[in-house]
């Protein structure tokens, strides 16, 4: 009896549903921009202060997604890091005039470590327990340093990299690639960090993250792509003046 074999179809999200990175980086700047806004020109504690901060929530884990989508992809991983950490230095300023000397870093500096915690991973991967060392020494040079989130930041983009399906099988083909199962075990790994910034933040990033579908989207060329970094700074420019 002669045996017939196929292909499996990779299970995935209705194609309506679906999100690109571009998508992702546009909530996730909204979500961002709503965060700010409330914590620095809302009364806190009022019903408003809070729906807009929870849904502020999501804007971190959503970052930190894309840094390890973009950490696989592009074609130049230093320029990727000295993209972002120049973003970081030009956020600095902004940062202080908001938040004053209080020890603390902007969240692009946690950015640049993970991308560097990224980079460790890829070199020391096949020495598991020097990798691990490596790993958490760049967490905690972001703990060390006040940055946003921490070594918390930089433990979920590298948690996120790691359970890439193209990580762990690099010869698997993109086109073969289950998104929807590829998030859920990025998000099982990294909902208890997430929901320690809020658990209402943590659902609504899994949500997002379970919809993406691996395109890149919309935002393409120089122009978008730094246009994208620059809002950062841009914004925190714009609400100390508003303060």
């Amino acid at each position: 009896m002669k045996t017939i074999t196929t292909n499996p179809i990779p299970f995935s999200v209705p194609l309506l549903l679906r999100l690109s990175g571009s998508a992702l980086k546009v909530i996730a700047v909204l979500s961002m921009l709503a965060d700010h806004c409330a914590y620095y020109l809302m009364e806190h504690g009022t019903p408003a202060y809070d729906m807009m901060r929870c849904f502020g929530r999501m804007a971190f884990p959503l970052f930190a997604f894309l840094i390890a989508e973009g950490f696989a992809n592009t074609r130049n991983r230093l320029r990727y890091l000295l993209t972002i950490l120049g973003f970081a230095v030009i956020s600095e300023l902004p940062w202080y005039l908001l938040n004053g000397a209080d020890g603390t870093h902007n969240v692009m500096f946690t950015l640049a470590f993970g991308v560097v915690a990224l980079a460790v991973f890829d070199r020391l991967c096949e020495h598991g327990p020097i990798c691990f060392v490596a790993v958490m020494l760049v967490a905690s040079l972001a703990w060390l340093t006040g940055t946003d989130y921490e070594w918390q930041g930089v433990v979920m983009i590298t948690i996120l990299y790691i359970l890439r399906r193209q990580t762990i099988e690099p010869w698997q083909p993109r086109n073969r690639v289950s998104f929807l199962a590829q998030s859920l075990r990025q998000v099982i790994f990294t909902f208890p960090i997430m929901a320690a910034y809020g658990l209402t933040g943590a659902i609504l990033s899994s949500a997002i993250i379970f919809l993406y579908d691996g395109a890149r989207g919309c935002i393409k060329g120089a122009a978008a792509k730094y246009s994208f970094y620059a809002f950062y700074p841009i914004h925190l420019y714009i609400i100390y003046l508003l303060t």
